[in-house]
């Protein structure tokens, strides 16, 4: 094998089509522009989404949704607690890494095993949760 004996596979590599190049090309005359517009002249240039000068279908639908203000609430499992002892806070989640930083309230779901004693503090937890912490010794306040 020779670097000039080299080539791409057949259809690997197809090449631009020619425009403006006359009759036979089938790309003569307007080139693939249609005729006459602003699309057909060279440096015509509209914004993505415009219609002419017509309202453009954006600004015609009206606005839905909203956002909301219920503060970033994360989950936590159960079994997440194991790596703690004792008095638990939310700051003290947030500086183990089991909760983002950016959230305002945990609360903890009934999955997983718990063998840890954790004792909640401003922590919201599902019945199974608490019941679950209780008989690991543990105890939720509110």
């Amino acid at each position: 094998m020779k670097l000039n004996d080299l080539h791409y596979n057949k259809g690997a590599r197809v090449a631009a089509k020619r425009v403006g190049r006359g009759p036979g090309s089938d790309m003569g005359k307007t080139a693939g522009r249609g005729h006459k517009g602003q699309h057909a002249r060279s440096g015509g240039y509209t914004k993505v989404g415009f219609e002419g000068g017509q309202m453009p279908l954006q600004r015609r639908v009206p606005k839905r949704g909203f956002n909301s203000k219920v503060p970033a609430t994360a989950e936590l499992r159960l079994d997440a607690l194991n790596r703690l002892e004792g008095d638990v806070s939310l700051a003290d989640l947030k500086k183990q890494g089991l909760v983002p930083g950016h959230c305002q309230a945990a609360k903890v779901i009934a999955s997983g095993e718990l063998t840890a004693k954790v004792n909640l503090k401003n922590i919201r937890v599902t019945t199974g949760a608490r019941q679950a912490i209780e008989n690991a010794g543990g105890s939720v306040s509110e």
